[in-house]
């Protein structure tokens, strides 16, 4: 297995964190960035570089972390292919790879409990999709992410 990694600079503690999840279990995996926590960037470039490896079959999957895991989470599921989940505890974790096949994870790093970042982390890299009656549900995601659009909603008047 090999895993992508990327965060922005509020997300930066949690991708060094998992590195050493990854490291402990063995687990291979690229560091896409940021390069560090005090210089500002934009999550949308590391969501996309980190989208990219996963439909590429660079890695088998992705972990994602930014200030609360909402925007890093949103960017990274722009990318066809992509069902990135924002997740909080192991719970959130297990049933995004069970129910939902997720194949990034997505994770806040100012509203997470660092304590618990291991175990998800490892549950989220363990946990199989169930099938069943979920994988009908991903083959309508997939149908949404192909079909085209109706008009764009504009929700900033």
């Amino acid at each position: 297995m090999k895993v992508a990694l990327g965060s922005d600079h509020a997300g930066y503690a949690g991708k060094e964190a998992a590195k050493a999840v990854l490291d402990r279990l063995g687990i291979a995996y690229e560091d896409f960035g940021a390069q560090s926590g005090a210089e500002s960037v934009d999550y949308p470039d590391y969501a996309q570089a980190v989208g990219e490896a996963v439909v590429k079959r660079q890695a088998d999957c992705g972990l994602l972390f930014c200030g609360t895991g909402i925007g890093i989470g949103i960017a990274a599921n722009k990318i066809p292919g992509i069902r990135a989940a924002v997740v909080h505890d192991v719970e959130t974790a297990r049933l995004a790879r069970e129910h939902n096949d997720a194949n990034i994870l997505a994770m806040g790093v100012r509203n997470a409990n660092s304590e618990l970042l291991p175990a998800v982390i490892e549950t989220f890299l363990t946990t199989t999709f169930a099938g069943g009656r979920h994988a009908r549900r991903i083959e309508k995601i997939a149908a949404l992410e192909a079909s085209k659009p109706a008009s764009p909603l504009n929700f900033h008047r």
